[in-house]
C-alpha cells in the first residue's frame, strides 16, 4: 500500500491544483458530490459576506434585487436563455420542488420517470403522489445503454394518454449517465406532458442550451462543476409556463396578482423570480459569486481543462474494467464526460469499503449498490492527477484481490 499521497494536479496543472481549498491529506475523487470552490471564487464569495454585514440594510433591502440580477445575467449566457427565465435558488433538489409541488395533478395522472434518479427527488415525487393520488410509473433503461434509440424508445413506449408529467435526470447521480433526453423531451412537448428535468450535474459539465432543449421545466446546481459556492443554483422555467409556479415559501416577493396574464413581482421582475428570490432573510453570497465562478472558468480555458479531465476519467474506467471484466454501464457517449460509474465486484457493506477506503488510502469517492451492480464513482476535476488514479486502481485491486 502507498503511505505518501501524491500531489494534486500534476498531470493537468499543479497551479490549478493550487487554486482550490481541498486538504492534501486526501486523495478527493469525488467532486460529482458536493464539487469544490477554487480560491478566488471563494473569496469573492466572502467580501460579499463581509459588504452584506457592514451594511445589511443597504445590501438586503435597497441593493438585493438590482445585484441578484447580475448572476441570473451570467447564468442566462452560459444556458442559452433569457436571464427572465432563470432564478438563483439554493439546490436543484429545492428548484425541482417548486416544480413538483406547483403542478395541477390529480388521481389517476401519471408521472413517468426512469429507475436511474436522485433517491431526494424521488421522495419528491413519491410525496406528491401521495398528495394528489397520481402514479409513478418508474421504467429500467436497458443497461449497457448503447445507443440513443434504446433510451427514447423506452421513454416514449411508457408515455399514456395519462402521463401528465416526465421526469429524467440529464446526467444521473448512481449511474452517472450521460442520457440523450432531446427527442424525449420534445415527444413530451408534442404530447402536452410537462418535462421536469433534474440537471444537478450538468452545469459546468456538458454543454446546456435551454431554448434548444426544449424542456419546459429545469433546474441545475452551480456548486457542483461550475464550482460556485455551496448554496448556489438555479430553476430554469420557460416563460409562457411560468404561472403555473407556486414558491415554497410565500415572502415579500408574492402578490396576489401573480397567476394573472402580464403581472409584475414585487419588486418589479416577474413574479417568477420576485416569489422566488425574495422569501426572507438569507445568506445571498453564494448565488452573488456565480459570475465570478464563470470568470474563473474562463480564466483559466476550463474547456481545455475539462478536456484532459475526460480523458483521465475514462482511462482510469478503462484500467479499472480491464481488471474486473465487467461491462460498462454504457458506451462512452453516454457516461458522463468528467464521471464515471464504474461497475466492480459485488460489495457487501458499501459504507463500510467507502470509509475503508479513506482510513487506508484517504481516496474520498462514492461506493454504491444500485439494482445488481456495485459502483464505484469517479470524478475528475482540475486539481486531479494521474498519480491519484493509480492510487485508486491499486487500492481496487488489493480491496477486491483483483
Amino acid at each position: 500500500m502507498l503511505s505518501i499521497l501524491p500531489r494534486r494536479g500534476a498531470n493537468v496543472s499543479d497551479n490549478l491544483a493550487n487554486h482550490f481549498l481541498l486538504g492534501d491529506d486526501v486523495v478527493f475523487l469525488n467532486h460529482g458530490s458536493f464539487g469544490a470552490c477554487p480560491r478566488p471564487v471563494f473569496k469573492a464569495y466572502q467580501d460579499f459576506q463581509l459588504e452584506l454585514e457592514r451594511q445589511p440594510v443597504a445590501f438586503l433591502a435597497r441593493e438585493l434585487t438590482e445585484r441578484m440580477r447580475m448572476p441570473r445575467v451570467a447564468l442566462a449566457a452560459e444556458v442559452g436563455t433569457s436571464p427572465d427565465n432563470v432564478v438563483g435558488v439554493t439546490n436543484a433538489t429545492f428548484g425541482l420542488n417548486i416544480v413538483a409541488q406547483s403542478l395541477d395533478l390529480k388521481e389517476g395522472d401519471e408521472i413517468l420517470t426512469t429507475d436511474h434518479e436522485y433517491a431526494s427527488l424521488e421522495k419528491t415525487w413519491a410525496y406528491v403522489a401521495r398528495r394528489t393520488g397520481a402514479k409513478i410509473v418508474v421504467v429500467d433503461i436497458p443497461i449497457p445503454l448503447l445507443e440513443e434509440s434504446q433510451f427514447t424508445d423506452t421513454i416514449i413506449g411508457a408515455m399514456t394518454d395519462r402521463t401528465k408529467v416526465l421526469f429524467l435526470s440529464h446526467i444521473t447521480s448512481p449511474t452517472a449517465l450521460y442520457f440523450p433526453i432531446e427527442r424525449a423531451v420534445a415527444e413530451a412537448r408534442k404530447r402536452g406532458i410537462y418535462s421536469v428535468i433534474d440537471g444537478a450535474h450538468t452545469l459546468g459539465h456538458v454543454p446546456l442550451d435551454m431554448e434548444a432543449l426544449g424542456a419546459d421545466f429545469y433546474a441545475s446546481n452551480c456548486h457542483k462543476w461550475l464550482m460556485a459556492p455551496k448554496g448556489s443554483a438555479f430553476l430554469y422555467a420557460r416563460p409562457e409556463l411560468q404561472h403555473l409556479l407556486n414558491p415554497l415559501v410565500i415572502g415579500h416577493g408574492w402578490t396576489a396578482e401573480s397567476k394573472q396574464p402580464g403581472a409584475k413581482g414585487t419588486f418589479g421582475n416577474s413574479p417568477f423570480i420576485d416569489e422566488n428570490e425574495v422569501m426572507g432573510t438569507r445568506d445571498p453570497a453564494p448565488m452573488l459569486a456565480v459570475a465570478d465562478a464563470i470568470a474563473f472558468r474562463r480564466e483559466h480555458d476550463w474547456d481545455s481543462v475539462a478536456r484532459q479531465c475526460q480523458q483521465l476519467a475514462h482511462e482510469t474506467a478503462a484500467r479499472v474494467q480491464k481488471l474486473t471484466g465487467l461491462t460498462p454501464l454504457s458506451a462512452p457517449q453516454f457516461s458522463a464526460p468528467q464521471m464515471v460509474a464504474m461497475p466492480v465486484p459485488h460489495i457487501a457493506e458499501p459504507p463500510k469499503f467507502q470509509q475503508e477506503l479513506m482510513d487506508r488510502y484517504r481516496i474520498e469517492i462514492p461506493v454504491l449498490n444500485w439494482k445488481s451492480h456495485s459502483i464505484v464513482r469517479v470524478s475528475a476535476q482540475g486539481y486531479n492527477s494521474k498519480p491519484q488514479m493509480d492510487l485508486l486502481v491499486e487500492a481496487l485491486k488489493e480491496m477486491l484481490d483483483l
